[in-house]
């Protein structure tokens, strides 16, 4: 399996637009990221986590020729804004494009590119499968292969992250329960949101990334979707385990 980051940051991105700090004038690459997704090389199959508003350039970027599925983890628009750009893989590859998320998600999908779904398309738009769903304590199967779904809350809200064989994959998060603490030990790699050092409503400090990747004791991981405030790349590393590393948008990891 082959996990490329095709963003790493939070939902306005480093370096945040009118913003002078530090991070956001680095000339670090490490240090400007786009709205966070993931993309998932695995038995021959291309699936993408998350398709933002940077879709098309993530996807341009990291030369990702091939998309079988797409999964969402949840319905916020720095996760979903970038849905219309997968039309050059329905030219491309001549079908429609596989979506799994939860009948909420799908939903607010349904919604927000209502003329995608319309009874009377117009030439062009998106051509995209539903596939709900509908339970989080059991897989589900994309192409064949078993996704585990990992529940979490994004404060009130009930976000999914993924897990695939030793992988596994959680973003926007605040609380994760009991059985997801469970279904992440034994993981090779896990990657955890870590926005920044302050408490947060929604999102998991640096030190509380750090306490649940302790708990679950992969072999390694990779924390994202990272704001300015959280500093530096190359001094926000010097602070951690060796096994945990901030992950940077295209960066490529082996599991």
């Amino acid at each position: 399996m082959t996990v490329t980051f095709l963003g790493t940051g939070t939902s306005s991105g480093v370096p945040m637009i009118g913003c002078t700090c530090p991070v956001c004038r680095s000339l670090d690459p490490r240090d400007q990221r786009l709205r966070t997704a993931v993309h998932i090389a695995v038995e021959g199959r291309s699936l993408v986590v998350d398709a933002g508003p940077d879709f098309r350039q993530q996807m341009l970027r990291a030369r990702v020729a091939q998309l079988d599925a797409l999964l969402f983890t949840h319905e916020h628009k720095d996760h979903t804004a970038g849905l219309d750009d997968v039309r050059a893989y329905n030219f491309r590859q001549q079908q429609a494009l596989p979506v799994f998320a939860e009948p909420r998600v799908l939903a607010q999908l349904q919604r927000e590119f209502a003329y995608v779904f319309a009874a009377h398309k117009y030439p062009g738009v998106p051509q995209l499968t539903l596939h709900p769903i509908e339970r989080d304590d059991v897989p589900f199967e994309v192409l064949g292969l078993p996704v585990q779904p990992l529940r979490a809350l994004h404060h009130k809200l009930p976000v999914l992250g993924f897990r695939l064989g030793g992988f596994a994959y959680l973003t926007d998060a605040n609380h994760l329960g009991p059985e997801t603490m469970d279904q992440l030990r034994g993981a090779d790699t896990v990657v955890l949101n870590a926005l920044r050092r302050e408490s947060h409503i929604s999102h998991f400090t640096l030190a509380e990334a750090v306490a649940i990747l302790e708990e679950v004791k992969p072999r390694r991981a990779f924390l994202t979707h990272i704001s300015h405030q959280l500093g530096r790349h190359l001094e926000v590393e010097k602070e951690l385990p060796a096994w945990i590393r901030l992950a940077y948008d295209g960066l490529t990891v082996e599991v």
